[in-house]
């Protein structure tokens, strides 16, 4: 009877860490090795640093196989390694594989990675990369007696809009208000009865949005790929929609939970947060979100971790305006009008208001209305305004650290937006009048950088001014 090896695993591994040594154990014995009959010790370092996840399943089962001589240490010191063993010896698809290639192919390493994924990582450029379906396969092709075809990069994903602006009869300055939110990226509330539209409105942002540029497309297609959502190694094109429902916890909006992921906020990443029924969200949820839009990225603090997600999200929200949602309709509203729109809309905090740049107000759409023709422009035509206005700004933010409108600030923000002398004072006469903050005064000059380049305009004026004061939230008076 021979002596059972031993294996042990240390340095702070998770459940699914320390259940590697099953899968690693089962993996070698399906093609045909086994361990020695001793103790074996494998040290994740840094020790004090915890490890989670099945992707170390593949690193620790190379490490073995170079320590029994079954492979070249040598060579395999210059690869990075990721992956989930079956017990059979496949090697299945781990969270992650981008960003491990983009970061073997920036410190001039090769990677390793389940066969499912090699289309993925290949977009990370040309070096050297291996994508092998089983442990028996690597082995043969580690050995030179059987190599692997190289992956080629997977298909981008085709750009896919939702619904057309053509569907929707009337709403005419909720339209022009999501042109300008397009346009320039800015963050949009919609308020209105139940039934006019809010929602249909918000599903078209997509269908007008520019596709994402190849940069940004490798940005948002490494936190999905972090996630677990790159399906089939396709690459993102087309910017993110996300809808949570206004149930989700604070860890699946802003990011976090037992085991650190991108939250909504974070898989909206240079697209669309939707938000439905504002109010209706947990008030602490919603407030988590003030400092990434703010910022741009959002920080998940443990005590022995800090975790950096990108966040640079356009936010669109929708809410009624009562609880019973006809507040102004005397047929309609309920007996507790105006204490029941007060309590309803006091949910969500002024400090979160303050960073939506546009506040519209969405009426019912009335019957004749509804029998009206279908509108002349769809969202092909706008989607062409859109995309010149984004062209511009693009060449205007070159090398500034800015893509949109929205991202302006500071020096970069006065030196582009600042009106003329009759636009100045009339902005300065409403900030006063309107008791606005030096937060909601800035974004009143990015919406009228982004009116101004819709209009093709190379300043802006004072009537670019005055549309953007228009969708202003006015501070409540007490």
């Amino acid at each position: 009877m021979t002596c059972c090896s031993a294996l042990v695993i240390v340095g702070l591994p998770d459940k699914a860490v320390a259940e590697s040594r099953e899968r690693v154990r089962a993996a070698l014995n399906a093609i045909g090795l086994a361990l020695p009959p001793k103790r074996i010790t494998v040290n994740l370092s840094p020790a004090d640093l915890p490890k989670e996840g099945s992707h170390f399943d593949l690193p620790i089962a190379l490490g073995l196989l170079a320590a029994i001589g079954a492979a070249d240490a040598e060579a395999l010191s210059h690869y990075v390694a990721v992956g989930e063993l079956g017990l059979d010896g496949r090697i299945a698809a781990s969270p992650g594989v981008l960003l491990a290639a983009l970061h073997a192919s920036t410190r001039d390493m090769g990677l390793i990675c389940p066969a499912a994924q090699g289309p993925e990582a290949a977009w990370a450029g040309k070096f050297d990369l291996i994508a092998a379906p089983d442990l028996l396969a690597l082995l043969a092709h580690l050995k030179g007696t059987q190599p692997l075809p190289a992956p080629q990069p997977g298909e981008a994903e085709t750009s896919r809009g939702g619904p057309d602006l053509a569907q929707i009869k009337g709403q005419e300055v909720a339209k022009r208000a999501l042109e300008i939110a397009a346009a320039g990226g800015h963050n949009l509330l919609m308020s209105g009865p139940p039934g006019a539209g809010k929602s249909l409105l918000a599903s078209c942002l997509p269908s007008i949005l520019p596709p994402l540029d190849p940069a940004e497309a490798l940005e948002v297609s490494m936190v999905a790929s972090v996630a677990g959502e790159l399906e089939g190694g396709r690459l993102r094109r087309r910017r993110p929609f996300r809808s949570p429902h206004h149930s989700a916890s604070m860890p699946a909006l802003v990011g976090g939970g037992l085991k650190v992921r991108p939250g909504e906020i974070s898989l909206a990443h240079l697209g669309v947060l939707f938000l439905d029924e504002l109010p209706e969200f947990q008030r602490g949820v919603l407030d988590s979100l003030r400092q990434p839009l703010e910022t741009g990225t959002v920080s998940v603090a443990r005590a022995n971790m800090h975790v950096t997600f990108p966040a640079r999200v356009q936010l669109i929200a929708a809410m009624n305006p009562c609880r019973c949602g006809h507040l102004g309709d005397p047929s309609l509203a309920c007996a507790r009008a105006p204490r029941c729109a007060a309590d309803y809309q006091a949910k969500v905090s002024g400090p979160l208001l303050d960073r939506i740049d546009l506040h519209v107000e969405v009426a019912a759409v009335s019957a004749a209305d509804l029998t009206l023709p279908p509108p002349a422009e769809g969202s092909e035509q706008v989607s062409h305004r859109v995309a010149a206005a984004r062209h511009v700004q693009r060449q205007r933010y070159d090398g500034e650290g800015a893509r949109t409108n929205a991202e302006a600030d500071g020096e970069l923000l006065d030196r582009v937006a600042t009106p003329d002398e009759s636009g100045r004072k009339l902005l300065a006469d409403a900030a006063a009048a309107m008791r606005l903050s030096a937060r909601g005064y800035h974004r009143v000059l990015r919406v009228a950088r982004t009116i101004a380049d819709l209009a093709g305009a190379q300043d802006v004026g004072r009537i670019h001014v005055a549309e953007a004061l228009s969708y202003r939230r006015q501070a409540p008076r007490n």
